[in-house]
């Protein structure tokens, strides 16, 4: 397959082969409502869900179809979510906080899959954990080093995978061993978005789609939100937009980094090579700064392989073949697999590499996952319903940490292709 090459796949998310972009009916607007949400993601889904259960007429807008974004898109990895450690928040926050923080994320993956099993939403959900995988030497002594020193009150049931049984976990001797996060999980992320949006349909809300908010203005018993069809009032608006932040909310949009995150999707493998490749369910990911991330699909037939191919953006059709020629790379058994799909979604870093939820002229957000947000986004996105309700069990220690932006930084990262490159060099260096 060859950089040229764009008829050897589709275009779009793998996903989007069971759970095609659903067709939602176009109503007229109402004249007013509780609550806007403007974005149909995990984050705004999970918000209007509380909202509309909570009795509070929702109505929720998407520039594009519902879910078109990277929540159906992602590869459906589950994690903790917080990639900062205890003693880089313990310095900012004090160790109070950073303990409250940790315990955020390990709460998200476990509400999660709770939600999913209470709700009964059928999306392939499972817990085979993660293999982490060090790209050198030196990181797989630090990885073990942070397995055996793990905050007390905060452990996660992980173990470490020398090299010489690294073949157990993986079809390859590229790695230097790595570490099982026991209870990282997986899903399909295309049916799990489809069967919150049914969720929220049944519970009452609205979910207008291809109807780009393009302004809101703020009064003094709530807000005006316009998009091309006309204009709704609302008490409450919240603002679940995360990768694709615009100039609707600049100060948002200053405090979130854009960045595309590349997949791809192979042929069928034939079992017996899959075996050999990934002989256990587990999800996928490495030390590198630059990361890639994979799994097998549900059905063990297919593997799903993401990450970044070049320092600035690229074509999904030209990405496409790169990733194809890194996951040779890692695996030669799976020569003459070819690739079915390839896209990109674009995720929300923040300079503090982690989420953040609050309130700002008058209106809610949350937003900033930094590459792990199926568990941290609809679990915010849950709790960001909870404050819109005037509910005590919607806080969440995240909204106590500092949403910063850098001096010149309007929403669009000029400095992306150099910082990639840099952490490309200390990749290569192995630290």
């Amino acid at each position: 397959m060859s950089e040229e090459s764009s008829n050897a796949f589709k275009p779009y998310p793998y996903w989007w082969e069971r759970s095609p972009r659903p067709d939602l009916p176009q109503g007229d607007l109402p004249a007013s409502v509780d609550v806007v949400v403007v974005g149909s993601g995990y984050t705004g889904l999970n918000a209007a869900l509380q909202t509309a259960r909570g009795g509070r007429s929702t109505l929720v807008f998407d520039a594009e179809a519902a879910g078109f974004g990277c929540s159906t898109r992602n590869g459906g990895q589950i994690s903790t979510s917080i990639k900062p450690d205890y003693g880089a928040l313990s310095k900012l926050y004090g160790e109070a906080a950073a303990f409250a923080i940790l315990k955020e994320g390990r709460d998200a993956l476990s509400w999660i899959q709770d939600f999913v099993g209470e709700e009964g939403i059928d999306c392939d959900f499972k817990v085979p954990g993660r293999f982490h995988a060090a790209h050198s030497a030196w990181r797989f002594e630090k990885l073990a080093r942070e397995i055996e020193n793990q905050p007390k009150g905060l452990e996660v049931p992980a173990h470490i995978v020398p090299r010489t049984e690294q073949r157990g976990e993986l079809g390859t001797d590229v790695y230097h061993g790595g570490v099982v996060f026991e209870a990282h999980a997986s899903l399909d992320p295309g049916r799990y978005h489809a069967g919150l949006l049914r969720k929220v349909l049944d519970a009452g809300a609205t979910v207008q789609a291809n109807s780009p908010v393009t302004r809101i203005d703020r009064e003094s018993s709530g807000f005006t939100v316009h998009v091309p069809g006309g204009t709704v009032r609302a008490r409450d608006v919240v603002i679940a937009t995360n990768g694709y932040t615009g100039p609707l909310t600049p100060w948002q949009r200053r405090r979130v980094i854009p960045i595309g995150s590349y997949v791809i999707a192979t042929d069928r493998i034939d079992p017996a090579v899959m075996d050999e490749v990934m002989p256990k369910n587990r999800i996928v990911s490495d030390s590198r700064k630059v990361v890639y991330y994979y799994r097998p699909s549900p059905d063990r037939s297919r593997i799903l392989f993401g990450g970044r191919v070049t320092n600035g953006e690229i074509d999904p059709k030209l990405s496409g073949a790169r990733l194809h020629r890194e996951l040779l790379r890692l695996f030669p058994q799976l020569a003459g697999v070819g690739v079915s799909h390839s896209w990109m979604g674009t995720v929300a870093y923040t300079f503090g590499t982690m989420a953040h939820l609050g309130r700002r002229d008058g209106m809610y957000y949350a937003m900033g996952y930094c590459g792990s947000g199926v568990s941290m986004a609809s679990y915010l996105g849950m709790k960001t319903g909870l404050q819109v309700l005037g509910r005590e069990d919607g806080y969440s220690p995240l909204q106590d940490t500092s949403f910063t932006t850098r001096p010149l930084y309007t929403g669009k990262p000029w400095f992306l292709a150099a910082s990639v490159a840099w952490y490309r060099l200390l990749d290569a260096t192995g630290l």
